[in-house]
């Protein structure tokens, strides 16, 4: 969603050095955010946009790095409203070739999962914990979690699953949860772009805000978190990620994402 990336993409619009390239009806921001070279783009909803972006961002812009930032729904009981869920791997919970492969076995690549890059979660998990106990705390936040009953938001990280279908009944999560018992939340992108680094050789990290429970409130709660919590997430955890990274740049070689 636009709302999720604003504050990012005007921070970089504000320094030299800023383009925008408009490929495939997507406008690739390129640029600079806290002295790191980046390029950030809308990648639009469902698994085929989110695939196609990734496959432009990593051969027409050379990105070595991919980080996918956005909202889930969250599934497993410990996840609220307000957490923050890094996945360490990723499935699409829609793909279906039986009989010829085993349901949700992606055909020729042998693998139901794939994982994300261990190292980019742990800097993204450290920067999430750092924005939720900081930026987080301010009274501005706080009175924006209040009304969202957001209390001492949470970290997570495990398995996400994905597909082309907004789940907002409860019937219908509790099915995900049979077949994936693991899984923490659910959305319609991350798989698809964690598969397309997985045959690209790139790393790769998904982290997701937790907008609603993936039941039959999901509607009401997605559009006003959207609209009040999201983008200041994004951009506060991505904020401190970039701060970290340029702190650590004197002691060791990083690319652009």
């Amino acid at each position: 969603m636009h709302e999720e990336i604003a504050d990012l993409i005007g921070a970089m619009q504000r320094l030299p050095g800023y383009r925008c390239s408009t490929i495939g009806m997507r406008d690739y921001h390129v640029g600079n955010y806290q002295q790191q070279p980046c390029v950030v783009v809308l990648a639009r909803i469902g698994k085929v946009a989110a695939a196609v972006t990734a496959v432009t961002l990593i051969r027409q812009f050379d990105v070595d790095e991919l980080i996918f930032t956005g909202l889930a729904g969250g599934l497993a009981d410990q996840c609220r409203i307000g957490d923050i869920v890094i996945a360490s791997a990723l499935a699409q919970h829609d793909l279906d070739a039986r009989p010829f492969y085993p349901r949700h076995e992606v055909p020729l690549l042998g693998r139901i999962e794939f994982a994300t890059e261990a190292r980019l979660c742990t800097e993204l998990e450290c920067a999430a914990r750092q924005f939720l106990g900081s930026e987080a705390r301010s009274p501005a936040r706080r009175a924006v979690e209040a009304a969202f009953r957001i209390i001492d938001p949470a970290v997570h990280h495990g398995l996400i699953v994905s597909g082309d279908q907004f789940v907002g009944d409860a019937a219908t999560a509790a099915d995900l949860l049979i077949r994936f018992p693991k899984a923490l939340a659910v959305e319609m992108e991350g798989a698809a772009v964690a598969q397309v680094c997985h045959e690209h050789g790139i790393a790769c990290a998904i982290l997701r805000t937790v907008s609603d429970r993936a039941d039959g409130n999901a509607h009401v709660d997605f559009g006003s978190f959207l609209a009040s919590i999201a983008s200041n997430y994004s951009d506060g955890i991505l904020r401190q990620f970039f701060a970290a990274r340029r702190l650590a740049a004197p002691y060791q070689q990083g690319g652009g994402i």
